[in-house]
Formats: C-alpha cells, sequence, structure tokens
C-alpha cells in the first residue's frame, strides 16, 4: 500500500507531505483547488509522462517520492528481487521508495530505493502498485479493444493472452517470409532468364578470383617490356659489364689503392672494408639484374592475348556497372541469386506447411481464450446487471455479447469480437451500449464495472479519480457504499465532490489553494471529525451553511 507521499515544486505545490493509511482515504476540496495534483504526482512516481511545464514556475525542478509498504503486495517484492533493487537502505524490507525528478530542461530521472532505472523500470513496478482509474474511463468504455481488456482483467487472462500473442508473432513473421519469397512467376522467370543470360556470358568469359589485378600487372609490364630491358642493359654496364669503365672496376681499384696505404694509417681500415661490403651489394645487384634480363622476354602474341582478356573484362565490367576488380564477386552474386531462385519453389512450400502448423497453434490458443472469455462474460453480465440495480438503474440489464472471427484472421488479442449491451429500462430490448445509455447511466456502467474488476485484480492501491462524474441523491449514497466496502480490503482513494461518496471514507483530505497575488499554493491535509462534518457540510449547501445542513453531514459520516 502507498503510506507515504512528498511533493516539491510540482505545478502550484511548494511542497506536501502525506502519510497515507488503508482503508477509504476520500479528497474534496472546492473546483480548481487541485484535487487531482496529489494524484497526477504520484503517477509520475508510476512512469506517467514529464515535461518541463509540470515544474512550480520560478524553481529549477520537480521531485515526487511515493513510499510503499509491499507486506500485501509479494509479486512486487518478486519483482523487485528479480530486477536487483531490493530496499538495502531501510530497516524494513518490505518498504520500497519511488522517486522522479523533472528538470527546467525538460529532462527527467527516475529512481527505484534510490537506484537510478530507466522509466520503463518505473512503469514495470508501478502496475503491480497502484491501480488509477480516471474520470473520463466511462467514454472509453464504448471501445471495443476496451471492453475485451476488461473481460481478461476479470478472468485474469494474462498466460491465456500471452500464449495467443507469442503464437500470432509466430504467424505474422512466417507471412512476411512467405510474402517476401512469393514474387508473381512472371517477376521470377524475368528475373531468372536475365540472371541466365549474364551467367553464361560470364561463365564464357571464367575471370578466376583475383585474376583482374595479374593480368592488369603482366600487361603493364608486358607493355614496357622493351623500355625495361633496355634499361638493364645500360644498368649492367655500368655497374659490372662495361668493357671500359664501370662502377666494381672503379670500386676494386679504390681498395686496392687505399690497402696500399693502410701500412701507413690504421683508420683507413675500416672504409676499406665499407667498399669491400659496396664490392658485394654491387655483385648482387648485377646478378640479380641478369637474371632479372633473361627473363624479361619480348612475347606480342602473349602480349595481345592478355590484351584482348583486358579488354573484354574492362567490356564486361562497364556493361554490369561494376569496377573490373569486382568483375569475378559479382558473378558469384548471380550465381547465387540464380539458385535461390530455382530452390524458391521448396522454400515457399516449406514457409506454406510451417505457416499451416502455425496457424493451428495459433487457433488452439485463441480458440482456449475465446471459451474462458464466454464463460467469464455470462459471470461478468450477472455482476454488472446487479451492481447497476442497485446504482438506480432497477430495471436494467447488462450482458456481453461475444462473437467469433475466423482463426485465419489473425489478431494478438485472439478471434473474438465483443459488444457491451444495456437495456436501460424495462420492456426494453438490449442494445450497443454506446446507442442507449445516456451520460449519467454509462457513468454508472462504468463505477460498476470498476468496483467489480478491482476486486479481482491483485493491486494493493486503488484510486478513483472523480469517477461519481453523472451521479447524484441516492445513486451517490449507494455508489460511497460499494466503495468502502472495497476499502475493507484495499487501499483505496477517491477524488470526488458529492458528500454521500466522501462521508463513506475511513478517512477524509482536503485540498486547499491559497495565493497572495503573486504566487499560489496548493496544499492537502487530513480532517478531523468535526472538519470532515464541516466540509461535507460544505459540500451539501456550499457557501450557506447551516444548523439544517451540518446535521445532513452528521447523518452522511459514517464512523
Amino acid at each position: 500500500m502507498l503510506s507515504q507521499l512528498t511533493v516539491q515544486h510540482f505545478a502550484i505545490v511548494k511542497f506536501l507531505e502525506l502519510d497515507f493509511h488503508q482503508g477509504m482515504t476520500t479528497i474534496t476540496g472546492e473546483t480548481g483547488a487541485g484535487k487531482s495534483i496529489a494524484i497526477d504526482a504520484l503517477g509520475l512516481c508510476l512512469g506517467a509522462r514529464a515535461d518541463a511545464s509540470m515544474i512550480r514556475q520560478g524553481t529549477d525542478k520537480a521531485e515526487v517520492s511515493a513510499r510503499f509498504n509491499l507486506s500485501d503486495t509479494p509479486n512486487a517484492l518478486v519483482w523487485l528481487k528479480s530486477n536487483d533493487l531490493e530496499n538495502s537502505l531501510s530497516d524494513n524490507p518490505n518498504e520500497c521508495l519511488l522517486r522522479r525528478v523533472i528538470t527546467k530542461e525538460g529532462r527527467s530521472r527516475a529512481y527505484i530505493n534510490a537506484i537510478p532505472v530507466p522509466l520503463s523500470q518505473l512503469k514495470s513496478l508501478g502496475q503491480l502498485l497502484v491501480n488509477i482509474h480516471g474520470q473520463h474511463a466511462h467514454q472509453s468504455l464504448l471501445r471495443s479493444d476496451i471492453q475485451l481488456s476488461i473481460i481478461d482483467d476479470y478472468a485474469n487472462h494474462q498466460q491465456l493472452l500471452q500464449k495467443v500473442k507469442d503464437t500470432y508473432q509466430g504467424c505474422h513473421f512466417l507471412q512476411k517470409q512467405l510474402q517476401q519469397q512469393q514474387l508473381s512467376q512472371q517477376e521470377k522467370q524475368a528475373r531468372k532468364q536475365l540472371l541466365e543470360y549474364q551467367i553464361i556470358e560470364l561463365d564464357e568469359f571464367a575471370l578466376g578470383e583475383g585474376e583482374f589485378t595479374e593480368i592488369e600487372t603482366e600487361h603493364k609490364k608486358l607493355a614496357n617490356s622493351g623500355a625495361l630491358l633496355e634499361t638493364t642493359q645500360v644498368s649492367l654496364n655500368l655497374l659490372a659489364d662495361s668493357d671500359e669503365v664501370d662502377a666494381l672496376t672503379l670500386l676494386q681499384k679504390s681498395i686496392s689503392l687505399l690497402e696500399s696505404q693502410v701500412q701507413h694509417d690504421s683508420q683507413l681500415e675500416g672504409i676499406v672494408t665499407s667498399l669491400q661490403e659496396a664490392v658485394i651489394q654491387v655483385e648482387e645487384a648485377g646478378y640479380e639484374l641478369r637474371q632479372y634480363s633473361e627473363k624479361l622476354e619480348l612475347d606480342p602474341e602473349q602480349f595481345e592475348q592478355l590484351e584482348s582478356r583486358l579488354s573484354q573484362a574492362m567490356t564486361l565490367s562497364r556493361k554490369h556497372q561494376v569496377q573490373p576488380e569486382m568483375l569475378y564477386d559479382f558473378h558469384q552474386k548471380l550465381s547465387k541469386e540464380y539458385k535461390q531462385l530455382n530452390n524458391s519453389e521448396a522454400q515457399i512450400e516449406q514457409l506454406t506447411l510451417e505457416l499451416e502448423t502455425a496457424k493451428q497453434d495459433y487457433a488452439k490458443h485463441a480458440q482456449k481464450l475465446s471459451q474462458s472469455r464466454q464463460r467469464y462474460a455470462k459471470e461478468l453480465s450477472k455482476k454488472i446487471t446487479k451492481s447497476i440495480q442497485k446504482l438506480n438503474m432497477e430495471d436494467g440489464q447488462f450482458e456481453v455479447a461475444m462473437t467469433q472471427h475466423s482463426a485465419d484472421s489473425l489478431s494478438p488479442l485472439g478471434i473474438d469480437g465483443i459488444e457491451f449491451q444495456v437495456a436501460a429500462n424495462a420492456g426494453q430490448g438490449l442494445q450497443n451500449l454506446g446507442k442507449v445509455a445516456s451520460g449519467g447511466e454509462l457513468s454508472r456502467i462504468s463505477l460498476a464495472i470498476q468496483v467489480i474488476i478491482s476486486q479481482r485484480v491483485a493491486t494493493p492501491t486503488l484510486i478513483f479519480d472523480e469517477v461519481d462524474v453523472g451521479i447524484s441523491g441516492a445513486t451517490a449514497a449507494v455508489v460511497g457504499n460499494l466503495l468502502r466496502q472495497l476499502g475493507e480490503s484495499t487501499q483505496i482513494f477517491c477524488v470526488t465532490h458529492l458528500p454521500q461518496v466522501a462521508g463513506n471514507g475511513h478517512q477524509q483530505m482536503i485540498v486547499n489553494k491559497h495565493s497572495d497575488g503573486k504566487t499560489t499554493n496548493t496544499n492537502m491535509q487530513l480532517l478531523d471529525e468535526t472538519q470532515r462534518v464541516e466540509e461535507l457540510a460544505r459540500l451539501l449547501g456550499g457557501d450557506s451553511i447551516t444548523e439544517h445542513t451540518l446535521a445532513n453531514a452528521k447523518e452522511l459520516l459514517i464512523n
């Protein structure tokens, strides 16, 4: 349950610290005082969307903290443990602190037990702690998806729904793959014919991997073989093969001259050694040049063959709009695609079989969910009928009408169509809820559903934010009694403007707004019994509080 809420610089709240208790807490106040601000602030701690406009004017950030006692919420304790977010800062291991900070730049930070967490985790935990029923819930009641979720919440269909969603995803994935494979026969044939022509041409050319680079290198070498041979011969003559003077002869002569003088100066020994090493280098270079020159051939026929193959490669590369060095890879890619096209019929057949099996699996789980929905729909119809008859619709009848779509019409929500039907008066046939229910009747039906569902959903804290709109008089008293009964086993907060509802609370809080002409501030406080009577009298008689309204207020107050 929610045990404490601290709000700082949020909207028109400067600072607010509230302690809460078990049972039904009613929240009242004048119109515009900000009765829903505390609920909006709590919503932030549960992962609601935040923006900079929520920050109190003149401040840099807003901060909201919500403290929960999880003694009655074992599934939340399991969630915290599985996410390594247990409370290590408090003496009470069953205590959990949620915190949210919003800066004026619009950034938001979330914490669970002082540990920074992503917003998704805050939302996930928040769903286990609090369930908020808004004042516009009766309007969404007309939507078929909301109606279906009501049945599923009442029947606790989470596991069945997950099975249906999982098998739907499997079918959807296989369908997408099959559609991608099922190109029209004309398109496949046209593509296949084009590939056949291209592949035959490339097969005939048969360019090997890395061959283009080799051809290009060899062609360049042969194209310049004459110049290479001439340059090689000249270099050899300069180094060692000249009939007159060459580098090797000069080096050897220099060595002889210097060696004859080494006996006179030993420093010449190092120079002689260097020259001898140079002779070795020159001799090796001359040897390599002779080898190179002997292997260098002027082969016009080979050059012509290389030039022809190089020309063909360039022509094919331009034709297929690829770089010539990528021609081999392109050839392999086309061959692979051609093979896949040949295998596509087998793949389509396999995918078709897999999809059929997946659809059967989906149909099995969807049918199981549908049968359960139909069973619980009858049970819920009786309960809602009984409840709305207590809410000043004495002859009202309510029915959840279920229909089944074809299993081929895949949906993550199953195969069921749903329609909430109601007969508001005796002698009237059941019709669609949106066609026959007035605003007040719709509000009462919505409230009846919310109370019934809340008794089934294991959420420790329920919030009803002005769900009694459109209700008054004796009906309001019944609503108050219903909520109080629910509050005997569940923590309930009810924002209301009805004294008949407010008087049923185990405790009551009032919201006041104050302004000094420059700033506005909203606060909330717990009322004692005397203050509660005065507040109920205000709700009954407005600004004019008489002994009579005070007496009526005392009668409304249930201790």
